[in-house]
């Protein structure tokens, strides 16, 4: 059994003007102790699918579908039961560490807190375990003693995340948690966060816009675009060799180190995600695609095999496979 099973989940957000679909239709599935990345850019709907996991959404959303954690579908929790899965089995690393962080509040107390609320230490015991979470990370004990504005920002991080670890979860899910970093500490973050990850056994769902670090960090990778899965797959084929054109649109932003020809005149994507409230007919990327059909308006996308283990909704892949989709990007 998989440890967190998604089946066909969709979320949708209420406002006077109407509702706006965020997620539609997401099937997933992650095994445990294995790391799935979910990419796209913002708008695209991976910071709610993110949020949904552990019914963290505002009460104008609405979520239908299934989310199983262990086999029990969290949107139908009881919220005695849910409370009890927040920490213990399942926890968050949020993207913002000086937001998530209370800023009136000693880091060791915060860090004690899921420890106390799910009574796996007593008050005066858990400041053993903080000093424990604190050394896992890379920070001397006696940084407990510190308020998050005498820490950098990759300190603020690695509080965070060793929150995430206090209730020892078997499910991590890590919501952009390099954004606000330079490049020298973000690189630091992951190798803490994927050395934790095979030290703990820990199944990790990270969300990121940056597909190079994705592919560093996880098993497989989902990129979504205007709110559904348009290719998923084991995460480094994917991102050398995507099949879905958006996907090819993603990688090729990055540069490529050591190519002077793709850091002076780096690929992008013209044009702007769809409007949520207005989405197109038919293939939703078909405006801003480059090897569009005249059917593509019009076409039922879904997910079409697209070699072993993969999948891209592409009327491409669907006909003729990747060499043509290749072929005209």
């Amino acid at each position: 059994m998989s440890l967190l099973e998604l089946d066909d989940v969709s979320v949708t957000y209420r406002i006077a003007e109407g509702e706006v679909p965020a997620v539609r239709g997401v099937s997933l599935t992650l095994g445990s102790g294995a790391a799935l990345g979910v990419a796209g850019e913002s708008g695209s709907g991976k910071s709610t699918l993110a949020m949904a996991l552990l019914r963290l959404l505002p009460r104008d959303a609405r979520v239908t579908g299934r989310i199983l954690l262990d086999g029990e579908d969290v949107l139908t929790m009881k919220w005695g039961r849910l409370r009890a899965v927040r920490w213990a089995q399942a926890s968050i690393v949020f993207q913002g560490a000086q937001h998530g962080l209370n800023p009136v509040h000693r880091i060791g107390d915060q860090i004690a807190e899921p420890l106390l609320v799910h009574n796996l230490a007593k008050p005066g015991e858990a400041g053993k375990r903080v000093a424990e979470l604190l050394e896992q990370v890379g920070l001397p004990a006696w940084r407990a003693r510190s308020y998050p504005h005498e820490l950098s920002g990759g300190q603020r991080q690695r509080v965070m995340i060793a929150m995430a670890l206090a209730c020892s979860p078997r499910l991590i899910i890590a919501d952009e948690p390099t954004t606000a970093l330079d490049v020298m500490v973000q690189a630091q973050v992951l190798t803490l966060i994927k050395e934790l990850v095979a030290e703990h056994d820990i199944s990790l769902v990270m969300i990121s816009h940056d597909l190079s670090v994705l592919a560093d960090v996880c098993d497989r990778l989902a990129v979504m675009y205007a709110g559904r899965v348009v290719e998923q797959g084991p995460s480094r084929e994917v991102f050398h060799d995507p099949r879905h054109p958006y996907s090819q649109a993603l990688a090729a932003a990055f540069p490529t180190v050591g190519d002077p020809a793709s850091r002076l005149a780096p690929k992008g994507l013209g044009g702007d995600p769809p409007d949520p409230m207005d989405l197109p007919t038919g293939c939703s990327f078909h405006p801003r695609c480059p090897v569009a059909l005249e059917e593509c308006p019009t076409l039922d996308v879904e997910l079409w095999p697209a070699g072993d283990r993969r999948a891209a909704a592409c009327v491409h892949v669907r006909d003729h496979g990747r060499d043509r989709v290749q072929e005209k990007a």
